[in-house]
Protein backbone atom coordinates (compact mmCIF):
# COMPACT_ATOMS: atom_id res chain seq x y z
CA UNK A 1 0.00 0.00 0.00
CA UNK A 2 2.74 2.68 1.16
CA UNK A 3 4.93 1.44 -2.10
CA UNK A 4 2.26 2.30 -4.39
CA UNK A 5 1.47 5.35 -2.99
CA UNK A 6 5.01 6.39 -3.07
CA UNK A 7 5.31 5.22 -6.67
CA UNK A 8 1.78 7.29 -7.58
CA UNK A 9 3.52 10.40 -5.79
CA UNK A 10 6.52 10.27 -7.94
CA UNK A 11 4.95 9.69 -10.97
CA UNK A 12 2.71 12.81 -10.62
CA UNK A 13 5.08 15.19 -9.37
CA UNK A 14 7.38 14.13 -12.25
CA UNK A 15 4.30 14.39 -14.89
CA UNK A 16 3.84 18.38 -13.55
CA UNK A 17 7.35 19.07 -14.29
CA UNK A 18 7.02 17.08 -17.84
CA UNK A 19 4.25 19.39 -18.63
CA UNK A 20 6.50 22.36 -18.28
CA UNK A 21 9.68 21.07 -20.39
CA UNK A 22 8.63 22.98 -23.35
CA UNK A 23 8.36 26.19 -21.47
CA UNK A 24 10.65 29.11 -21.36
CA UNK A 25 11.45 30.73 -17.90
CA UNK A 26 9.52 34.06 -19.69
CA UNK A 27 6.43 31.51 -20.40
CA UNK A 28 6.01 30.19 -17.17
CA UNK A 29 5.03 33.60 -15.74
CA UNK A 30 2.39 34.60 -17.82
CA UNK A 31 -0.82 35.16 -16.57
CA UNK A 32 -3.54 36.85 -18.89
CA UNK A 33 -6.80 36.95 -16.64
CA UNK A 34 -7.45 36.39 -13.39
CA UNK A 35 -8.88 33.35 -13.85
CA UNK A 36 -5.87 31.53 -15.16
CA UNK A 37 -2.37 31.04 -13.12
CA UNK A 38 0.96 30.78 -14.14
CA UNK A 39 2.53 28.07 -14.85
CA UNK A 40 5.37 28.31 -12.38
CA UNK A 41 2.63 29.27 -9.47
CA UNK A 42 0.82 25.76 -10.20
CA UNK A 43 4.67 24.12 -10.20
CA UNK A 44 5.21 25.83 -6.62
CA UNK A 45 1.35 25.78 -5.68
CA UNK A 46 1.25 22.09 -5.94
CA UNK A 47 4.27 21.82 -3.67
CA UNK A 48 3.17 23.69 -0.81
CA UNK A 49 0.35 21.50 -0.34
CA UNK A 50 2.14 19.16 0.54
CA UNK A 51 5.04 21.03 2.91
CA UNK A 52 1.64 22.75 4.42
CA UNK A 53 -0.50 20.02 5.18
CA UNK A 54 1.91 16.84 5.65
CA UNK A 55 5.13 17.66 6.26
CA UNK A 56 4.88 20.87 8.67
CA UNK A 57 2.07 18.69 10.49
CA UNK A 58 4.19 15.39 10.64
CA UNK A 59 8.07 15.72 10.73
CA UNK A 60 9.58 16.99 13.78
CA UNK A 61 11.97 20.44 13.56
CA UNK A 62 10.72 20.15 9.43
CA UNK A 63 12.29 23.81 8.22
CA UNK A 64 10.45 25.40 5.46
CA UNK A 65 12.02 25.70 2.08
CA UNK A 66 11.42 29.60 2.71
CA UNK A 67 9.22 31.24 4.62
CA UNK A 68 7.97 33.26 2.41
CA UNK A 69 6.24 30.73 0.43
CA UNK A 70 3.53 30.09 2.53
CA UNK A 71 2.24 33.60 1.85
CA UNK A 72 3.53 33.59 -2.17
CA UNK A 73 1.23 30.20 -2.94
CA UNK A 74 -1.27 29.72 -0.14
CA UNK A 75 -4.04 30.05 -3.16
CA UNK A 76 -7.71 30.47 -0.60
CA UNK A 77 -7.15 28.55 2.20
CA UNK A 78 -8.32 31.39 4.65
CA UNK A 79 -7.39 29.45 7.92
CA UNK A 80 -4.06 29.25 6.40
CA UNK A 81 -3.62 33.03 6.60
CA UNK A 82 -2.77 36.11 4.22
CA UNK A 83 -1.69 35.05 0.46
CA UNK A 84 -0.82 37.35 -2.69
CA UNK A 85 -3.77 38.14 -4.72
CA UNK A 86 -5.32 35.82 -6.94
CA UNK A 87 -4.77 38.84 -10.02
CA UNK A 88 -1.02 39.16 -8.92
CA UNK A 89 0.64 35.53 -9.28
CA UNK A 90 3.01 36.70 -12.14
CA UNK A 91 6.11 37.45 -10.24
CA UNK A 92 9.22 37.14 -11.71
CA UNK A 93 10.70 36.43 -8.62
CA UNK A 94 11.41 33.88 -7.22
CA UNK A 95 12.71 32.88 -10.17
CA UNK A 96 12.07 29.42 -12.00
CA UNK A 97 15.08 27.36 -11.07
CA UNK A 98 13.81 28.31 -7.30
CA UNK A 99 11.04 26.82 -7.46
CA UNK A 100 11.95 23.34 -9.19
CA UNK A 101 15.06 23.35 -5.95
CA UNK A 102 11.99 24.21 -4.10
CA UNK A 103 10.47 20.73 -5.53
CA UNK A 104 13.03 18.97 -5.21
CA UNK A 105 13.22 20.03 -1.26
CA UNK A 106 10.10 18.59 -0.48
CA UNK A 107 10.16 15.69 -2.50
CA UNK A 108 13.40 15.05 -0.92
CA UNK A 109 11.76 15.53 2.50
CA UNK A 110 8.71 13.18 1.69
CA UNK A 111 11.01 10.66 0.26
CA UNK A 112 11.85 10.60 3.87
CA UNK A 113 8.79 10.61 5.19
CA UNK A 114 8.18 7.18 3.14
CA UNK A 115 11.30 5.86 3.84
CA UNK A 116 10.58 5.67 8.39
CA UNK A 117 7.03 3.63 7.19
CA UNK A 118 3.91 3.77 9.45
CA UNK A 119 1.74 6.28 7.69
CA UNK A 120 -1.19 6.74 9.43
CA UNK A 121 -4.69 6.20 7.78
CA UNK A 122 -5.29 10.05 8.00
CA UNK A 123 -2.06 11.17 6.55
CA UNK A 124 -2.26 8.44 4.08
CA UNK A 125 -5.58 10.19 2.89
CA UNK A 126 -4.11 13.53 3.31
CA UNK A 127 -1.18 12.33 0.84
CA UNK A 128 -3.71 10.70 -1.69
CA UNK A 129 -5.84 14.54 -1.64
CA UNK A 130 -2.35 15.98 -2.39
CA UNK A 131 -2.05 13.78 -5.28
CA UNK A 132 -5.44 14.37 -6.81
CA UNK A 133 -4.82 18.11 -5.87
CA UNK A 134 -2.05 18.24 -8.35
CA UNK A 135 -3.37 16.39 -10.84
CA UNK A 136 -5.98 18.98 -10.92
CA UNK A 137 -3.47 21.96 -11.44
CA UNK A 138 -1.77 19.50 -13.64
CA UNK A 139 -4.86 20.27 -15.99
CA UNK A 140 -5.39 23.88 -14.91
CA UNK A 141 -1.86 24.31 -16.27
CA UNK A 142 -2.50 23.41 -19.60
CA UNK A 143 -5.44 25.31 -19.90
CA UNK A 144 -4.03 28.53 -18.52
CA UNK A 145 -0.84 28.12 -20.50
CA UNK A 146 -2.76 27.71 -23.31
CA UNK A 147 -4.67 30.54 -22.94
CA UNK A 148 -1.64 32.80 -22.15
CA UNK A 149 0.44 31.72 -24.86
CA UNK A 150 -2.87 32.65 -27.12
CA UNK A 151 -2.48 36.70 -25.98
CA UNK A 152 0.86 36.04 -28.03
CA UNK A 153 0.13 37.61 -31.81
CA UNK A 154 2.47 34.99 -33.32
CA UNK A 155 0.31 32.00 -31.93
CA UNK A 156 2.90 29.58 -30.34
CA UNK A 157 2.63 25.93 -30.71
CA UNK A 158 2.93 24.29 -27.90
CA UNK A 159 1.74 20.74 -27.10
CA UNK A 160 2.50 18.86 -23.23
CA UNK A 161 -0.37 16.67 -24.09
CA UNK A 162 0.31 12.45 -25.60
CA UNK A 163 -3.17 12.28 -26.79
CA UNK A 164 -5.49 14.69 -28.95
CA UNK A 165 -9.05 15.43 -29.41
CA UNK A 166 -11.17 11.78 -30.87
CA UNK A 167 -13.08 12.15 -33.73
CA UNK A 168 -16.75 12.14 -33.21
CA UNK A 169 -18.12 9.17 -35.32
CA UNK A 170 -21.25 8.65 -33.50
CA UNK A 171 -22.72 11.41 -34.27
CA UNK A 172 -27.00 11.46 -34.81
CA UNK A 173 -26.94 8.45 -32.12
CA UNK A 174 -28.62 8.70 -29.35
CA UNK A 175 -28.24 6.41 -25.84
CA UNK A 176 -31.61 5.99 -23.76
CA UNK A 177 -32.07 5.75 -20.16
CA UNK A 178 -35.12 4.15 -18.57
CA UNK A 179 -37.34 5.66 -16.32
CA UNK A 180 -36.50 4.88 -12.57
CA UNK A 181 -34.47 6.04 -9.75
CA UNK A 182 -31.06 5.68 -9.68
CA UNK A 183 -28.11 5.84 -7.49
CA UNK A 184 -26.08 9.11 -7.52
CA UNK A 185 -22.56 9.75 -5.91
CA UNK A 186 -19.69 7.78 -5.44
CA UNK A 187 -19.88 4.38 -3.49
CA UNK A 188 -16.48 2.42 -3.83
CA UNK A 189 -13.43 2.39 -1.61
CA UNK A 190 -10.75 4.30 -3.72
CA UNK A 191 -10.57 7.88 -3.73
CA UNK A 192 -13.35 10.38 -4.00
CA UNK A 193 -13.56 14.25 -3.23
CA UNK A 194 -16.01 15.16 -0.81
CA UNK A 195 -18.40 16.90 -3.35
CA UNK A 196 -19.06 13.61 -4.31
CA UNK A 197 -20.28 11.73 -1.27
CA UNK A 198 -23.40 11.39 -0.03
CA UNK A 199 -25.29 8.15 -2.30
CA UNK A 200 -28.59 9.24 -2.41
CA UNK A 201 -32.06 8.54 -5.15
CA UNK A 202 -32.37 10.62 -8.22
CA UNK A 203 -35.95 10.01 -10.22
CA UNK A 204 -34.84 9.98 -13.77
CA UNK A 205 -37.69 10.15 -16.57
CA UNK A 206 -37.19 7.96 -19.86
CA UNK A 207 -34.53 10.19 -21.76
CA UNK A 208 -32.31 9.98 -24.22
CA UNK A 209 -28.19 11.61 -23.84
CA UNK A 210 -26.32 11.88 -27.53
CA UNK A 211 -24.35 9.09 -27.88
CA UNK A 212 -21.15 11.80 -28.29
CA UNK A 213 -20.36 15.14 -27.86
CA UNK A 214 -21.30 18.23 -30.59
CA UNK A 215 -18.96 18.38 -32.87
CA UNK A 216 -17.45 21.54 -34.97
CA UNK A 217 -19.89 20.63 -37.72
CA UNK A 218 -22.58 21.35 -35.85
CA UNK A 219 -21.56 24.57 -34.02
CA UNK A 220 -20.61 25.59 -37.73
CA UNK A 221 -24.26 25.57 -38.07
CA UNK A 222 -25.16 27.26 -35.49
CA UNK A 223 -23.46 30.04 -36.42
CA UNK A 224 -24.29 30.17 -40.01
CA UNK A 225 -27.94 30.19 -38.78
CA UNK A 226 -27.09 33.48 -36.90
CA UNK A 227 -27.05 32.10 -33.58
CA UNK A 228 -25.27 34.54 -31.92
CA UNK A 229 -27.76 37.24 -33.06
CA UNK A 230 -30.69 36.04 -32.03
CA UNK A 231 -31.68 36.40 -28.33
CA UNK A 232 -34.49 33.98 -28.28
CA UNK A 233 -31.99 31.35 -27.35
CA UNK A 234 -30.18 32.70 -25.13
CA UNK A 235 -30.95 33.07 -21.00
CA UNK A 236 -30.86 36.66 -20.35
CA UNK A 237 -27.71 37.00 -18.28
CA UNK A 238 -26.20 34.92 -21.53
CA UNK A 239 -27.83 37.30 -23.97
CA UNK A 240 -26.07 40.13 -21.55
CA UNK A 241 -22.87 38.36 -22.00
CA UNK A 242 -22.97 38.28 -25.56
CA UNK A 243 -23.65 41.85 -26.13
CA UNK A 244 -20.91 43.16 -23.64
CA UNK A 245 -18.17 40.67 -25.47
CA UNK A 246 -18.88 40.77 -29.25
CA UNK A 247 -19.07 37.03 -28.68
CA UNK A 248 -20.01 35.21 -31.83
CA UNK A 249 -17.97 31.58 -31.37
CA UNK A 250 -16.08 29.64 -29.29
CA UNK A 251 -13.09 30.71 -27.23
CA UNK A 252 -9.83 30.99 -29.86
CA UNK A 253 -11.85 30.97 -33.00
CA UNK A 254 -11.15 33.32 -35.46
CA UNK A 255 -11.87 33.71 -39.25
CA UNK A 256 -9.53 34.56 -42.23
CA UNK A 257 -10.70 34.87 -45.66
CA UNK A 258 -14.29 33.38 -44.68
CA UNK A 259 -12.71 30.07 -43.38
CA UNK A 260 -13.04 28.90 -39.65
CA UNK A 261 -9.90 28.92 -37.64
CA UNK A 262 -8.91 27.99 -33.86
CA UNK A 263 -5.74 28.57 -31.82
CA UNK A 264 -4.86 25.12 -30.58
CA UNK A 265 -1.48 22.63 -29.48
CA UNK A 266 -0.13 23.08 -33.31
CA UNK A 267 -0.59 27.02 -33.28
CA UNK A 268 -3.67 28.30 -35.87
CA UNK A 269 -5.31 25.52 -37.72
CA UNK A 270 -8.58 25.44 -39.57
CA UNK A 271 -11.38 23.95 -37.58
CA UNK A 272 -11.65 20.31 -37.72
CA UNK A 273 -15.53 19.73 -38.24
CA UNK A 274 -15.76 16.06 -36.89
CA UNK A 275 -13.33 17.08 -33.66
CA UNK A 276 -15.95 17.89 -30.84
CA UNK A 277 -16.44 21.67 -29.98
CA UNK A 278 -14.48 22.89 -27.22
CA UNK A 279 -13.84 26.32 -25.29
CA UNK A 280 -17.23 26.97 -24.84
CA UNK A 281 -19.45 28.54 -21.74
CA UNK A 282 -22.20 27.32 -20.19
CA UNK A 283 -24.39 30.39 -21.95
CA UNK A 284 -23.09 29.23 -25.18
CA UNK A 285 -23.65 25.17 -24.84
CA UNK A 286 -27.52 26.06 -23.25
CA UNK A 287 -28.31 28.33 -26.54
CA UNK A 288 -27.03 25.77 -28.72
CA UNK A 289 -29.20 22.87 -27.72
CA UNK A 290 -32.26 25.48 -27.31
CA UNK A 291 -31.41 26.27 -31.08
CA UNK A 292 -31.66 22.22 -31.73
CA UNK A 293 -34.97 22.48 -29.96
CA UNK A 294 -33.13 20.03 -26.82
CA UNK A 295 -31.45 20.57 -23.95
CA UNK A 296 -28.39 19.96 -22.10
CA UNK A 297 -28.34 16.74 -19.52
CA UNK A 298 -28.75 17.55 -15.57
CA UNK A 299 -25.40 15.89 -14.08
CA UNK A 300 -27.60 13.10 -12.62
CA UNK A 301 -28.84 12.19 -16.24
CA UNK A 302 -25.06 12.52 -17.03
CA UNK A 303 -23.85 10.21 -14.50
CA UNK A 304 -26.44 7.77 -14.60
CA UNK A 305 -25.76 7.47 -18.47
CA UNK A 306 -21.95 7.37 -18.07
CA UNK A 307 -22.25 4.43 -15.82
CA UNK A 308 -24.66 2.58 -18.15
CA UNK A 309 -23.00 3.55 -21.55
CA UNK A 310 -18.91 3.38 -20.50
CA UNK A 311 -17.64 3.22 -23.62
CA UNK A 312 -19.51 6.31 -24.74
CA UNK A 313 -18.08 8.61 -22.49
CA UNK A 314 -14.51 8.46 -22.78
CA UNK A 315 -12.27 11.25 -21.44
CA UNK A 316 -12.36 13.84 -24.67
CA UNK A 317 -14.25 17.28 -23.70
CA UNK A 318 -16.13 18.35 -20.39
CA UNK A 319 -19.48 18.69 -20.96
CA UNK A 320 -21.86 20.94 -19.46
CA UNK A 321 -25.03 20.11 -17.60
CA UNK A 322 -27.72 22.05 -16.70
CA UNK A 323 -27.34 21.55 -13.02
CA UNK A 324 -26.20 24.41 -10.51
CA UNK A 325 -23.26 23.14 -7.88
CA UNK A 326 -24.75 22.66 -5.09
CA UNK A 327 -23.97 19.63 -2.15
CA UNK A 328 -25.59 16.41 -2.16
CA UNK A 329 -27.94 15.84 1.14
CA UNK A 330 -26.07 14.82 4.35
CA UNK A 331 -22.77 16.98 2.53
CA UNK A 332 -20.79 18.56 5.59
CA UNK A 333 -17.72 20.75 4.83
CA UNK A 334 -14.63 18.96 6.94
CA UNK A 335 -13.02 20.82 9.82
CA UNK A 336 -9.71 22.99 9.14
CA UNK A 337 -8.27 24.30 6.14
CA UNK A 338 -8.96 21.18 4.11
CA UNK A 339 -12.61 21.72 4.65
CA UNK A 340 -11.94 24.93 2.45
CA UNK A 341 -11.30 22.52 -0.69
CA UNK A 342 -14.75 22.49 -2.26
CA UNK A 343 -17.59 23.35 -0.18
CA UNK A 344 -17.37 27.17 0.09
CA UNK A 345 -17.29 27.44 -4.10
CA UNK A 346 -21.07 25.89 -3.89
CA UNK A 347 -22.33 28.87 -5.41
CA UNK A 348 -23.14 30.48 -8.45
CA UNK A 349 -21.28 27.50 -10.83
CA UNK A 350 -22.40 25.05 -12.82
CA UNK A 351 -20.96 21.46 -13.20
CA UNK A 352 -19.21 19.75 -15.89
CA UNK A 353 -18.94 15.95 -16.07
CA UNK A 354 -16.77 13.86 -18.09
CA UNK A 355 -13.43 15.02 -18.67
CA UNK A 356 -10.78 15.97 -21.29
CA UNK A 357 -7.96 15.24 -23.03
CA UNK A 358 -5.87 17.55 -20.78
CA UNK A 359 -7.67 15.45 -17.94
CA UNK A 360 -4.66 12.54 -15.98
CA UNK A 361 -5.55 9.54 -16.93
CA UNK A 362 -7.63 7.89 -14.32
CA UNK A 363 -8.59 10.77 -12.34
CA UNK A 364 -11.79 11.56 -13.56
CA UNK A 365 -15.04 9.02 -12.67
CA UNK A 366 -18.39 8.79 -13.31
CA UNK A 367 -19.14 10.43 -10.28
CA UNK A 368 -16.75 13.02 -10.64
CA UNK A 369 -17.95 16.76 -10.20
CA UNK A 370 -16.17 19.36 -11.97
CA UNK A 371 -17.64 23.37 -11.73
CA UNK A 372 -16.59 26.28 -12.87
CA UNK A 373 -18.97 29.74 -13.53
CA UNK A 374 -21.05 29.78 -16.52
CA UNK A 375 -19.73 32.54 -18.33
CA UNK A 376 -15.38 31.14 -18.40
CA UNK A 377 -14.95 29.33 -22.09
CA UNK A 378 -11.00 28.78 -21.11
CA UNK A 379 -11.24 24.92 -20.17
CA UNK A 380 -11.76 21.81 -22.56
CA UNK A 381 -15.03 22.11 -22.15
CA UNK A 382 -18.00 21.28 -24.85
CA UNK A 383 -21.56 19.69 -24.07
CA UNK A 384 -23.50 16.26 -24.77
CA UNK A 385 -27.44 16.97 -25.83
CA UNK A 386 -30.24 15.23 -23.76
CA UNK A 387 -33.92 14.77 -24.84
CA UNK A 388 -36.72 13.41 -22.99
CA UNK A 389 -38.73 10.90 -24.51
CA UNK A 390 -42.40 9.71 -24.20
CA UNK A 391 -40.80 5.96 -23.94
CA UNK A 392 -38.19 4.13 -25.66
Amino acid sequence: MMQDLREKYEAVRLQTCRLCRDLSPEDTVLQAEEFTSPAKWHLAHSTWFFETFVLKSEVPGYREFNPDFHFLYNSYYETLGKRVQRNRRALSRPPLDEVYAYRQFVDAAMETLFNAGNLSDALTQTITLGLQHEQQHQELLVTDVKYNLAQNPLLPAWNPLEKDLAPVTTAGSWLPVSEGVYEIGYAGDDFCFDNELGVHKQYIRNISLAAAPVTNREYLEFIAAGGYQQFGFWLAEAWDWVQRTGAEAPLYWQQQDGVWHTYGFNGLEKVDPDLPVIHLSYYEADAFARWKGLRLPTEFEHETAAKLYPDAFRDNVWEWTQSAYLPYPGFQIAAGAVGEYNGKFMLSQMVLRGGSIATPAGHARPTYRNFFHPHLQWQFSGLRLAKDDSNH
